[in-house]
């Protein structure tokens, strides 16, 4: 859903869209929002134009990420009022500075600083190790770490449950094109699915042994498992903070974390 600002379908388009895509009835919208079910049928049919303000109250009912709120608002006539601030400028100053410490904090087990498409924003020492043997265009800017995961020239190749691992990924990313109807994380999700590898044959019902689906690798010689676990802020109100994601990877294991720790030096 997410598009140009000059390509904008009308405003009753789009949150009749959002509705369905979260598979509300107007009713239930309606209700939750502090609407009349008849304005927001109004609203949907283009038969009443929304205010600024129910516009807004709606998309956040909605869910709508924050990029989407501008385009929701520009379709109603009105401006935009989310920015999206790039990370180098000064006023982001806090913002990397938190990421900074959270990185640093969790070494010597590797962390990655992701945009809404899994692009590499920034990582920790650590993360070396994820990209170690990876074919050199997989690495230039902008990395995509679940190609980098997923491709055969990548990590993929010291992957030990890659049928696993890729199927959960890959279905990860088709929620979030669920949930946000981007064109550009679509187009990622055919291209990952396009790599070798059956994903339909990994959803294998869970064994009892294990509370997550690990990562395991194989790291010079030694087989390392992690868990994974994200994190975003909390109360964004610009476009680019709204859409980081911390990714930090945890031992599993004892063996993994005596690795680490011996790799780090410590």
């Amino acid at each position: 859903m997410t598009t140009a600002l000059s390509d904008v379908r009308p405003v009753g388009d789009q949150l009749r869209a959002w509705r369905q895509r979260r598979r509300l009835s107007q009713l239930e919208l309606a209700s939750e929002a502090d609407v009349s079910t008849r304005h927001l049928s109004f609203v949907e049919t283009g038969r009443s134009a929304p205010s600024r303000d129910l516009v807004l109250r709606l998309a956040e009912h909605l869910d709508v990420p924050l990029r989407d709120r501008n385009l929701l608002l520009v379709a109603a006539g009105y401006a935009p009022v989310f920015g999206e601030t790039p990370i180098e400028e000064p006023r982001m100053d806090s913002v990397r500075a938190a990421l900074k410490q959270i990185l640093d904090g969790h070494e010597p087990y590797p962390a990655v600083v992701v945009d809404r498409f899994w692009n590499l924003i920034d990582a920790n020492g650590a993360a070396g190790l994820l990209m170690e043997g990876a074919a050199p265009e997989l690495l230039e800017p902008p990395l995509n770490v679940l190609r980098l995961s997923m491709h055969p020239d990548g990590m993929a190749k010291h992957i030990l449950n890659l049928a696993e691992w890729r199927a959960h990924m890959i279905d990860r990313v088709r929620r979030h094109v669920a949930l946000t109807a981007d064109a550009g994380l679509a187009q990622l999700y055919r291209e990952l699915r396009s790599f070798p590898g059956d994903v339909g044959e990994a959803f294998a019902p869970p064994s009892g042994h294990e509370v997550v689906v690990p990562l395991r690798l194989r790291v010079d010689g030694q087989e390392l498992s992690f868990f994974t676990t994200i994190a975003t802020f909390g109360t964004p109100v610009d476009i680019t903070v709204a859409e980081l994601a911390i990714e930090s990877f945890y031992p599993a294991d004892a063996p993994t974390t005596s690795f680490l720790r011996e790799r780090a030096g410590w």
